[in-house]
């Protein structure tokens, strides 16, 4: 059963950690979001394929994003209960720093096991949507991407100008015309709205014209043919799109499709390492996800009588350098240069061991602090540039005078 310290020490946590987790989303999005709009624009695609882009990439984001919320959430929660000595109280009264971690492994069970089901399974789905995306705007298969007062051309024969576009695409305004056949004829037609129709035969689209002229020429004809018409439905033949690939990439695989790759033994060695690089980078960022409660206390109590924040800023450090360092250990296990055991979880063992010192230091050792040695040389170096700046300061209307 859940204390009424237990309690209190939940909801410390989980307000910095969904915020810190929503933030950081947002970041990496908005981030995200430019390139894209960028991209989009250049394809001539719709607005809307930004968002649909946006949410294919939001669990790639979110298996980050994850650990940074749960080690913040957890390191805001301590520091303020060490700031306000409320933490003293605890362990005044018997509380231990493994009985107060109960709470935060809570959280960090959930979230692993919630964080191995966006990278194991989510995750590479989502990545192969994206790609998906990005094959359809370059390849045209989102629709002819007619944009308004230029030509646009419509395979090798027809070309398009529309003047208005109105309802999403749907009400077409001044519109013109023209195509030529094989045999030499060419059509040339205005029409005063129009509207793009779909058929049976996935290669054709019917084009339906209202209120417009048509002209009709071609080397049999003395003079060109006129015809006005209220409706007119003029068939326009798709180009071959190429149809898009399907989850080759070793990232798109979930991790059982891994496991079976791994284990076959047709598999080509060169595909059997990426896979297996794959396979174990996902598996580490998840065990790693346990060893943060621990790190986070250790952020979190700062020396005695100081409020310094240099924990903060070195855990947001440590989780970003962990994962930029298994994200090298993949690239060079899949290369086949390092095994990906050695090469991923040889770095996990390091930052284990670096973890179980700092808790032991802070948990068992009698006003022990793991970062004491950063704090007193973040201080001295903090008192040496403002005493440069004072100095200056001083300086600067002797300097004046001294002019004058």
């Amino acid at each position: 059963m859940l204390t009424a310290t237990d309690r209190y020490l939940a909801r410390l946590i989980a307000v910095p950690m969904f915020a810190t987790l929503v933030i950081s989303a947002m970041l990496l999005v908005l981030d995200k979001m430019l390139s894209l709009f960028d991209f989009v624009a250049a394809e001539g695609g719709p607005v809307s394929v930004v968002w649909r882009m946006l949410a294919s990439m939001l669990p790639e984001y979110l298996s980050l994003g994850i650990p940074i919320g749960l080690m913040l959430g957890i390191l805001l929660a301590f520091r303020k209960l060490a700031l306000s000595s409320e933490l003293d109280v605890m362990r005044a009264v018997g509380l231990s720093y493994g009985r107060l971690l109960r709470v935060p492994y809570m959280y960090a069970i959930a979230l692993a096991l919630l964080n191995f089901g966006i990278v194991g399974f989510v995750q590479p789905l989502s990545r192969h949507a994206y790609e998906a995306l990005r094959f359809e705007l370059r390849s045209g298969a989102l629709g002819a991407s007619i944009k308004v007062g230029e030509f646009t051309t419509l395979g090798k024969r027809m070309t398009l100008r529309i003047e208005r576009s109105r309802d999403e695409g749907r009400n077409l305004q001044g519109i013109f015309v023209r195509a030529v056949s094989r045999n030499g004829q060419s059509v040339a037609v205005t029409a005063e709205q129009g509207t793009f129709l779909a058929t049976d035969d996935p290669d054709t689209i019917i084009f339906r014209l209202r209120n417009g002229v048509l002209v009709n020429d071609g080397p049999k004809y003395k003079t060109p043919r006129i015809l006005s018409f209220s409706s007119h439905d003029l068939p326009i033949d798709l180009p071959q799109i190429e149809r898009f690939r399907g989850r080759d990439n070793d990232r798109e695989k979930t991790i059982p499709e891994l496991v079976v790759i791994g284990h076959n033994a047709d598999t080509p060695d060169k595909l059997k390492d990426e896979v297996r690089a794959n396979f174990h980078f996902r598996m580490v960022e998840v065990v790693f996800m346990f060893l943060l409660p621990l790190a986070a206390l250790a952020f979190a109590i700062p020396p005695k009588r100081s409020t310094s924040a240099l924990g903060v800023f070195l855990s947001i450090v440590f989780i970003v350098t962990y994962h930029k360092i298994n994200q090298y250990g993949e690239s060079v296990g899949a290369l086949g240069k390092i095994d990906p055991i050695i090469a991923l979880w040889g770095p996990f063992v390091v930052a284990s061991a670096l973890v179980l010192w700092m808790y032991h230091v802070i948990a068992h050792r009698p006003g022990g602090q793991p970062t004491a040695a950063l704090e007193y040389a973040f201080g001295k170096l903090g008192k040496q540039i403002v005493r440069l700046l004072k100095f200056g300061r001083r300086r600067s209307p002797a300097a004046a005078e001294g002019a004058a």
